[in-house]
This record gives C-alpha cells, structure tokens and sequence, in this order.
C-alpha cells in the first residue's frame, strides 16, 4: 500500500529506498532543496548493483539491476546527484560447467570468468559472452548504469591498499566470520534453491585449504601456471607481503607478493564490503538469502567498519520464477532472460513488473497465456494514467515504467490495439502484413499503418509462432467439412442457415462492422428461439451459444476453441466462412 507525502503525492518503494539512500549520504530527504545542498557539498549519492556473469543473465538477476536504477531514477527526479554504479564480478572463478556446455570446458573451473574462453566463440570471454545480452537489453529498456570491470580493477592494482589491510587485519576479520558461522539459516523460511544459495554465501566462500595460522586466509591468488583458485597457501610474510602456495591441480608452487603483484582477489564476504568503503555506496540491493543470518551482507556490515567505512542502506529482493519452471538459476542453461521477455512484452512492460512491486514480494512471469491478460491490464492502467486525479501507486509504477531520465518516453505503439486481437490476427493470417493491415483497419483503425501497430505487432506474432503451442494455434479448413456437415441435427442446421442469412448484413459496401458481426454470432441462437437479435438471452439461449461456438470452431478451425469468434470471421472474410458453412 502506498502513503502519501507531505506534497501529497504516492509514495512507494521506490521513494522510500531513495530516502534512505540520501540519509545515509547525510542529505535530509525532507527537504525539498536536499539535491542543491548535495550537490554544493560535492556529494553523488551512490546506488550500487553487481553481478557474476557466470552464464545466462537472467529475469531473476534483472532485478538487481531494476531495483537500483529506479532508485536512481527517483533521485535524479529529486534533483538529487546520483549515479548507478554497476560491477561486473568476472573476476569470480567458474564454479561449474553449465548444461549445454560442452564438458571439456570442465577445464576452466576455478579460473576467473574473465579468463575463460567463450564456448561459442563470439565474445572474447565467457564473462563478455553473457554481459553482451543484458547491455542490449538495458539499452532497449532505457537504463543506463555506469559499469565496473572487477577484473580490470584487481589487475590494475585499484584495490591494493584495501587487499594489504585486510591480510593486516586478518584476525579480526576472522573473528567476525567466526561468530556469524554460529548463525543457523534455518531461521528462514527458503525454498530449495534460495536454501542451496544460502549454504553457498555462507560457507562456500572461505577458503579451507589452508592449515595452521592461514586457514581462513582472506585472499586467494589464482595459479600462475594453470591460473585455477585451486591453491593451498603455506606462507605470508607481513613485511614483505609475499604469499607462498602450491596448486592442487597442476602441483606447481609459486610465491606472488601482494604489493606488486595483483594475482588474486580477496574472498566474496571481505570483497563486497571493502568495495562498499571504496565505492561510497549509499545504497545497494541483494537477494534475501545475503540478508540471512550468517550471510553476506549481515556479515559485510561489520566487515567494512575496518575499511573505515559503513554498510549502505539495503533491500532484500525475493526472486523472480517463470510460468511452470522452479527457481531460475544462472549456472543452468534454458533459463529464461531479458532479452527473451522483450520478444513477447514492450519494454515498459516488463520494467512495470518489477516496479509496482515491492523487492520482498516474489512474482512470476509468464510468457504463455498470461502474457493477453497482462497486455489488458497495462491498457487500462495506461488510460488511468491519463487522468492526473487518479495519481496512486499503480499509476506511479506506469510512470516509473513508461520513462527513463536517459531515453525519455520508451517506444509505445501510436495505436493501441488490444494484443488479444493482434494475436488473434496475427494467428488467423499467420502473420502476413497485407492482411493484418486490412482487419486493423476493419476493427476501426481504418488509418492505421502496419507501423503504427509497432513494437506490439511484432511481439504479437512472435508470442503466436513461438510461445502457443502448436495445438493451440488456429488452423482454418481448406473445405468444408461435409462429414460432420452431414451429422448435424436440425437445431444445427437451423443455426448454420441464420447464420449465413444474417451475416451478410454485418459488411456494407464490402467493409464489415465488427459490432455487428457480434451480435449476428451472438443472436443467431436468440433467432432460434423466436427472439430479436437485440432482446437479452434466456438460459436456454446461453446454453445454444456456447454449444452454437462450438459447431463453428470445429467448421471454421477444426478444433473446439480458437481466437474469437468475431475476430476470426473478420478475418477469415464474408465469402471464406459462408463457404465453410454451406450445408449440403
């Protein structure tokens, strides 16, 4: 539920999180000249997003990258000076070779992302092959976010300083991963993968290969030889900074000294909030399982006061499923991701689900026959939107969505035809333009070039060829049907002769009325029962209706369901249908 502030206007999740995020920037959210004041300070209110490109970027990590770019977005509105500062963690290890992959690539586990080889051969790496998809996608969504290499930064020795004070403060960081590993995750209630997650932000993420005084080291440099993770340390000298190990996979040993040196990285739960110190972040999102006991940002916010610095403000995200698939994952291949829903959802669409709501609350998307429902309720909420007394938190998340600071108003289409009638059409004419073209214009938009039907149209057709099964596509008959013709009763047939008799007045100089061409379909069994085709239907004439639909998608279509049936003989025409319908 969203409250209003002092101005009156909604407020949501968004505009709390963005509070948040000038508070912690020391700025007073209240104050309507809080940006100028923020601004003359020299302060940019940081709003921090990450992810491992480990493989497909899914609609689960797009949340991540949408939770913080709206609230960048509202603090830009404010006039706040804000920036979204997003790090791509390729200089994580590949933990594991995905489905789809061919396994030889099981030689590359251990290494950094940015160092292996992309399997299809199209980008320089595996981390870049699976940025590439989210950039475009963003691009077309309208988000624009300031981009961080890990990789480069380590390489680069950017981090230096902060890697040497950790391994000087070592012990006290030991100390705090020591007393949050008592933290039992069982307090939470998580499905099987949240769980899996959990177990891995948790544990996975110490290094227990070492002995004695370097067990819980928290650097960990990759093999100069094999360039693998997969190194036991046997020695650090403080005033030197050299660290000595041997790799368990290719046996050799080497010593790289810190300082110099930059080979490794430190481990996820020190990197994170030495980053947070760095970066001044003010604000950053995660998934509910690093906000668990034990986890990585409860940890994290006592790890970076020895940075010096303090946790950003933060929100925990639920994760986003699909329609009939469990818990999207990123190390398995076939999953769903943004570029994928933007072949069947306009973009302010798909950045509408996951603006109106709010992080804790998990959602599904469903590209099946969802998708027409979701197309009707984003219509009407546009023409609410149109209406300035009806400003609520719906019509704030159109808003939201509708527009970027970067790219304006995102591409609608100039006319709006319901997309359960694009689709329809688009089924019926298996997609041909010319005749797409005809019955936009013959269910009223007679001015309506096929461009004007963009970008809907196109993810029209794409839903109908690509996301409804084939047994539910239409498949209109070639010949009438002269056995089931010659079944029929009298009631049948007294249908099919109104029908024909009837139908003819829907078109006038050759141009149907799609209005009348419902009431005909709809009055053809109220004729049957001596009523007008205007009068209210019986019970009785309810019941012919739907068994009168029926008889003509098994004539029309050969199945017992199809587009409507209005729609279908628009689109079908006057002659194809009294040809189908002819009893002999």
């Amino acid at each position: 539920m969203a409250r209003r502030g002092n101005d009156s206007a909604p407020t949501d999740w968004v505009t709390r999180a963005a509070a948040d995020a000038i508070r912690h920037a020391g700025g007073d959210p209240r104050d309507p000249a809080v940006g100028a004041s923020l601004a003359d300070e020299g302060r940019v209110v940081t709003c921090a997003s990450g992810i491992s490109p480990s493989g497909p970027i899914h609609l689960g990590n797009l949340r991540e990258v949408l939770t913080v770019h709206f609230v960048t977005e509202e603090l830009k509105r404010r006039g706040v000076p804000a920036r979204h500062l997003h790090s791509w963690d390729d200089f994580d290890r590949l933990r594991k070779v995905p489905a789809g992959v061919d396994a030889s690539w099981a030689v590359h586990v251990g290494r950094p992302l940015s160092a292996v080889p992309d399997p299809w051969e199209c980008h320089a790496s595996w981390a870049e092959h699976f940025k590439a998809p989210l950039r475009e996608a963003l691009a077309e969504m309208g988000a624009t976010m300031e981009e961080v290499d890990q990789t480069q930064r380590y390489r680069a020795g950017d981090y230096t300083e902060q890697v040497l004070h950790a391994l000087s403060q070592r012990e006290a960081i030991e100390a705090v991963l020591a007393r949050h590993r008592t933290k039992k995750p069982e307090a939470l209630v998580l499905s099987e993968g949240e769980a899996a997650n959990l177990a891995d932000s948790v544990a996975g993420d110490d290094p227990a290969t070492q002995a004695g005084t370097l067990a819980r080291f928290p650097y960990k440099p990759f093999c100069r030889t094999c360039g693998r993770d997969t190194v036991t340390l046997t020695s650090y000298d403080d005033s030197t900074t050299d660290l000595a190990y041997t790799c368990d996979e290719c046996g050799s040993a080497h010593v790289t000294t810190v300082r110099t040196q930059h080979e490794g990285k430190l481990v996820w739960k020190v990197d994170w909030p030495m980053r947070w110190s760095v970066e001044g972040v003010n604000f950053e999102p995660g998934g509910m399982d690093h906000a668990s006991p034990g986890s990585s940002y409860t940890v994290g916010k006592e790890i970076v006061k020895l940075f010096g610095g303090r946790a950003p403000s933060f929100v925990g995200y639920s994760f986003v499923g699909v329609a009939g698939m469990a818990k999207m994952s990123s190390s398995k291949g076939g999953v769903p991701t943004p570029s994928d829903a933007l072949r069947v959802l306009e973009a302010p669409m798909l950045r509408w689900l996951y603006a109106r709501r709010q992080p804790k609350q998990a959602f599904t998307v469903d590209l099946g026959p969802e998708v027409v429902r979701l197309y009707d309720e984003w219509d009407a909420l546009g023409r609410r939107a149109g209406d300035p007394d009806k400003l609520d938190a719906q019509v704030l998340a159109f808003q939201r969505a509708s527009a970027t600071s970067s790219a304006g108003a995102l591409p609608t289409p100039p006319v709006a035809v319901p997309f359960r009638t694009l689709s329809s059409i688009a089924d019926v004419t298996a997609g041909s333009a010319a005749q797409i073209s005809r019955l936009v214009g013959d269910l009223g938009h007679e001015h309506a070039s096929v461009n004007d039907l963009e970008p809907r149209l196109t993810r029209a057709m794409t839903w109908t060829q690509e996301f409804v099964p084939p047994e539910d596509r239409t498949t209109v008959r070639s010949a009438p049907d002269r056995e089931l013709m010659v079944s029929l009763g009298e009631r049948e047939r007294e249908w099919l002769r109104l029908l024909v008799e009837h139908l003819p007045s829907a078109w006038s100089h050759g141009v149907p009325d799609l209005g009348r061409v419902t009431t005909v379909v709809y009055g053809v069994p109220k004729l049957a029962h001596g009523l007008a085709l205007d009068e209210a239907p019986t019970d009785d004439v309810k019941t012919d209706q739907k068994e009168f639909f029926r008889l003509l998608y098994r004539l029309l279509v050969d199945a017992e369901r199809g587009p409507r049936l209005p729609t279908l003989i628009l689109a079908l025409g006057l002659d194809t249908v009294t040809g189908l319908l002819v009893v002999p």
